[in-house]
């Protein structure tokens, strides 16, 4: 990852807006709705040429293809993965259950309804290889194009697939981890090979203690985060740790927030993870104080924090968390 002595370099959570008519088209595809390939194709890369100049234009540094070609920043890969057939899985996010109208609004949600999380019942492989050469060839093309300093694609974690996808074929989670790890690890080299930086996307080690984990003690959510971990670790075991970066997030829904677990009784955990980056929310309320936490806690060797200073909404085109700085 670029430093700069001279000024802030600024990002971005991962995710930006769709064109409207890329919404519907990507609506009808979760639908079931047959959608010709070749036009998807055609119009998600320009797409992402017409968000990357937008980024350069808005001045971001560290740009990224918007995800435009995913349906959501994790279930994207029941379209990519085998062993994705079972049931839908259920969600209860903690915050909420006490405002059942709010919830009912949160999970009504156009893009959330239509998010698709079948259960994992086979053995996983990968379907779709090229998929992830699809999303690099696009943003390569459109960096081509503009003076952005760096460019970054998007990855869940094998934690974040484990937290929206239930297990209900491998033996134990360890297992199942570890199978989530040896199939995504492809994508992950490929993007790091392709001279970009990557992002994993981990709400697990933060949104999953008030959704998969919320039943565990915080103790026991510590062991498990430390085991979402060494399957992160053992996926990109052969990328350099300056070429990674991770997204922690406590969900960017419109929702209270109160369960969310402090920065600080998981930071340590965070820190065991190879990627150097760690980019985190530090702009809203439940948050914005968790800033003194680094007063205290000093950064390991190498790793670099990217604090989130603006948030916004989320819908199905996902809009960003944040716009994020780097801190040299």
């Amino acid at each position: 990852m670029k430093r700069s002595n001279d000024r802030f370099l600024t990002t971005h959570t991962g995710s930006l807006p769709r064109p409207l008519d890329l919404v519907r088209t990507m609506f009808a595809k979760e639908e079931g709705v047959p959608v010709e390939a070749g036009a998807l194709q055609s119009r998600i890369a320009a797409a992402v040429a017409e968000i990357v100049g937008k980024q350069v234009a808005a001045g971001v540094d560290v740009v990224n293809d918007g995800e435009m070609s995913k349906p959501s920043y994790a279930t994207y890969i029941k379209d990519r993965l085998a062993g994705f057939g079972g049931t839908r899985n259920s969600f209860v996010y903690q915050d909420l259950v006490e405002f059942p109208d709010l919830a009912r609004r949160v999970f009504g949600d156009p893009g959330r309804a239509r998010r698709k999380t079948p259960a994992c019942n086979g053995p996983i492989s990968i379907a779709d290889s090229g998929a992830v050469a699809a999303d690099i060839a696009n943003l390569a093309a459109a960096m081509q194009k503009t003076p952005a300093t760096e460019s970054f694609l998007s990855a869940a974690s094998p934690g974040l697939i484990s937290l929206f996808f239930r297990n209900d074929h491998y033996p134990s989670t360890e297992t199942y981890l570890e199978a989530i790890a040896d199939a995504m690890r492809p994508e992950y080299e490929a993007i790091v090979d392709a001279g970009m930086i990557l992002q994993l996307d981990c709400p697990d080690l933060a949104m999953g203690r008030h959704i998969q984990h919320a039943d565990l003690d915080l103790a026991d959510f510590r062991k498990a985060a430390r085991l979402h971990i060494e399957a992160l670790n053992h996926a990109v075991a052969h990328i350099p740790a300056d070429r990674m970066r991770i997204h922690l997030c406590w969900g960017n829904y419109e929702g209270p927030h109160h369960c969310d677990v402090p920065i600080e009784q998981i930071i340590d955990v965070v820190f065991l993870a190879r990627p150097d980056g760690i980019s985190f929310e530090a702009a809203n309320p439940r948050h914005a104080h968790e800033w003194q936490v680094f007063e205290r806690v000093k950064l390991p060797e190498g790793k670099l924090l990217i604090p989130g200073v603006l948030e916004s909404k989320s819908n199905f085109i996902e809009h960003p968390e944040l716009v994020a700085q780097r801190i040299a």
